[in-house]
């Protein structure tokens, strides 16, 4: 699609899969909506939202990633650099000219480089959105005394101090990038957008006979009944004798370490045989990544009796309904810098779901305990929080009464959507 009008344009580089990138899907309906066009760069390993797809101010530009899986690590790594590099210049200068370029970081490397030297080259705005620190993922997997580690964060704050603007996602990060890097940073919040709300029991029964036509799981033993749900003239009932769903998603990453949740399912399933007060548990896991078949095999290999799990891939359409469906939230993820938010609590609280979260330096700045989640430190403590929240379940008046004023307590939070923050705190970077 051609560019539209006389209208300025804006790049936004996403050295990753833009289908599971949803902030910076999120900023190219933004700028689009506020009268620039969009050219979105990235890889194309799952289909973006529907919106972006349709939207006539956007074009994607597929970036086509190099599959290099033999010979050492170190000589792997430094070879799809490179071809990031020289295939990410290329496409940008192909493109056309912009006014700004927007650039997701991590990764760092060779993203930040480039983005800056194309910049430089087109006189063009350079803002970064900082989303975590490369050099700390690094770390994970190297030591944090690793020569790579110690280059790739050099390379971070050098050319992230290149910037005209930045944008980052907690205010913990903010004070760190303008301590120890001397960025400043305005914070922009992830906040829902509009396609995650709390659905009606309507609704629930209606995706629940929907999914279960893919997963048994969900399937009543009638037309009219699911699991969860069943029809009584034209009324919908939540069914008395019905399992307890919790959803969880996960990028099956050592950055979520997804074993916490399986120890404390393990708990549970032991737990009901010895009270008989729990109900049987389905537990709807999505997202995809490279442990994923690892921890498949895993949960098999335990053979719960009374606990369920299910890892579907749904479409974007059908993940915010899922969400909805849900008794309880988990998050598992942890932060390799301490100073991220995930994204996944921010749908979760949109779709009015409570949410228990791994605790880690910052999470406070979205969980707080007992008024919408709670945080836990070890597999042990997330089982007595879902055995606790479950018992009795569906009737335990203190639970259901506590589960009802979380969700009224993250109304608050649904009250300011991404549309609305976006165009408080980033909109005026792309107007000058």
């Amino acid at each position: 699609m051609a560019e539209v009008g006389n209208k300025k344009t804006v790049k936004i580089v996403v050295l990753g899969d833009i289908g599971r990138s949803p902030r910076m899907q999120y900023h190219a309906l933004s700028l689009a909506s506020s009268g620039l066009n969009v050219k979105l760069i990235g890889y194309l390993e799952t289909a973006p939202l529907q919106e972006i797809q349709e939207n006539p101010y956007i074009v994607i530009t597929k970036l086509n990633p190099l599959k290099l899986d033999s010979g050492p690590k170190l000589v792997q790594y430094f070879v799809k650099a490179l071809w990031q590099a020289i295939s990410l210049f290329l496409t940008l200068l192909i493109t056309g000219n912009c006014e700004y370029l927007l650039c997701q970081n991590p990764p760092a490397i060779p993203t930040l480089p480039v983005c800056r030297f194309y910049c430089l080259v087109t006189k063009t705005r350079f803002v970064i959105d900082w989303h975590n620190y490369a050099y700390s993922i690094m770390a994970i997997t190297l030591s944090p005394s690793h020569p790579l580690v110690k280059i790739s964060k050099w390379i971070e704050r050098f050319f992230g101090q290149s910037s005209q603007s930045n944008l980052c996602v907690t205010y913990a990060m903010k004070q760190d990038l303008i301590e120890n890097w001397d960025i400043s940073a305005t914070v922009l919040y992830d906040r829902p957008p509009k396609i995650f709300h709390p659905i009606n029991i309507h609704e629930k029964h209606v995706w629940f006979l929907k999914i279960g036509e893919q997963y048994t799981e969900f399937k009543g033993d009638q037309n009219s009944r699911t699991a969860f749900t069943e029809l009584i003239g034209n009324m919908v009932n939540l069914r008395s004798d019905r399992p307890g769903l919790l959803f969880s998603s996960t990028s099956w990453t050592p950055d979520e370490d997804f074993g916490i949740l399986m120890n404390a399912l393990q708990v549970y399933d032991t737990t009901y045989s010895l009270t008989k007060r729990l109900p049987k548990l389905v537990c709807v896991i999505t997202g995809k990544g490279p442990m994923k078949d690892h921890y498949i095999k895993k949960m098999a290999a335990r053979d719960w009796q009374h606990v369920q799990v299910v890892t579907p891939w749904l479409k974007a359409c059908d993940y915010p309904t899922m969400v909805a469906s849900a008794d309880l939230g988990v998050c598992l993820h942890t932060s390799s810098s301490g100073l991220d938010l995930p994204m996944k609590v921010v749908d979760m609280f949109g779709a009015g779901l409570p949410v228990f979260a791994c605790h880690f330096k910052c999470i406070e700045e979205l969980v707080s305990n007992g008024k919408n989640g709670y945080t836990f430190k070890s597999s042990d403590e997330l089982a007595k929080q879902i055995i606790t929240w479950f018992e009795d379940f569906p009737n335990n008046t203190h639970m259901n009464k506590l589960s009802e004023t979380m969700r009224k307590n993250l109304e608050k939070f649904q009250e300011t959507r991404w549309e609305d923050n976006w165009n408080l705190r980033a909109k005026k970077f792309f107007e000058n």
